[in-house]
């Protein structure tokens, strides 16, 4: 006996097997009488995504559309993919039109199958990147960390937890090379009481992101703000070393990423990657603001160094101070005074 609802059943097993837009790739057949379907861009666990155009705007832009096609076997994982898709289409919508995030152009629901289509960022992922041309230099990550804390800091200021920050979600646009966050299917959005303007965590119903990137706390299915820093740490210790967080051995008793005999950094920039990949929430980065100032603050320390250890040379002999013209009060006067008595006593 089946136990899936026969139109269910029917609609997965066709999203499978072959779906509308993958039978339009290549055709001048349009998807909804604007959209020319030209490839596959790729498959994840929730969607399939494609390259299109829109045939009706002027210069008939790219663009990609995403259709819901999960791999599911239970008709709560069907409603859970569901509800995951409609979050990505209505945080890309809330979060509007930021460089570093793609723009939601739309979203639709044909006979029971989800789309939204965002816009077309012509690039590679930064795990792509790795592989093709090798790991990264301390300065590079730095950079971008640089440019990427922004980012974070906007979704939490927005409410959204992402999830999911790894390298094969994070593009460099061929044409200015930003770096770009993309795939916003796992995202959380906290609910914020202004009145007492803290933030109430509900725990979520099963575990979404990417193993060796989740932090132990989004396991635990609560995920914080500063789980995304965690994300976003054993990202950078992806691009120093080319090794993925599995590929990695880890403290037994504290369950820390070893990572550090792996490459070469300075002491200060490991001090700042070890602090964001902590297991403890509470020795771990709260902020990506935090992380920012941490950086640099980094960036003035061979200067604060300098300046704390350069010390005035001593002199051995008294230097007789230099007659002015300017007044001198009685007690200045008295106190050059004594001093000259002084230094007359030391060389007797």
């Amino acid at each position: 006996m089946n136990r899936f609802p026969p139109q269910l059943t029917q609609l997965h097993e066709w999203i499978l097997q072959e779906t509308r837009l993958g039978r339009m790739c290549g055709s001048s057949e349009r998807f909804r009488d604007r959209y020319e379907i030209l490839k596959v861009l790729g498959r994840g666990g929730f969607g399939i995504t494609f390259l299109a155009k829109n045939a009706v705007l002027p210069g008939k832009p790219l663009c990609v559309i995403k259709q819901l096609c999960p791999k599911v076997t239970s008709i709560k994982s069907w409603e859970r993919a569901c509800q995951r898709f409609k979050k990505e289409a209505k945080a890309l919508g809330e979060l509007g039109s930021h460089p570093q995030i793609p723009m939601l152009l739309d979203y639709f629901e044909v006979k029971g199958e989800f789309y939204l289509v965002q816009e077309y960022i012509r690039g590679s992922t930064l795990a792509r990147e790795v592989k093709k041309s090798g790991t990264k230099n301390e300065a590079a990550v730095k950079q971008f960390l640089q440019e990427l804390l922004p980012v974070l800091k906007y979704l939490h200021q927005n409410g959204v937890i992402h999830r999911d920050i790894k390298p094969h979600n994070l593009l460099r646009c061929e044409d200015d090379e930003r770096i770009v966050l993309i795939d916003f299917g796992a995202v959380k959005q906290e609910l914020v009481n202004a009145e007492q303007n803290s933030i109430h965590r509900h725990p979520t119903t099963n575990f979404v992101g990417t193993m060796g990137y989740a932090p132990p706390e989004q396991f635990s299915l609560t995920p914080v703000y500063a789980s995304d820093i965690y994300a976003l740490g054993v990202t950078c210790i992806y691009l120093l070393t080319g090794k993925s967080p599995l590929e990695l051995s880890y403290d037994q008793d504290t369950g820390e990423i070893c990572w550090e005999k792996e490459v070469k950094v300075s002491d200060s920039f490991a001090q700042i990657l070890g602090k964001m990949v902590k297991i403890s929430l509470k020795e771990r980065f709260k902020s990506a603001q935090e992380v920012l100032r941490a950086l640099e603050l980094e960036t003035y320390l061979p200067t604060l160094t300098n300046c704390l250890t350069t010390q005035p040379p001593r002199t051995k002999t008294y230097k007789q101070p230099e007659v002015t013209q300017t007044y001198l009060t009685p007690a200045q006067r008295t106190a050059i005074a004594i001093r000259e008595w002084k230094a007359r006593g030391n060389k007797k």
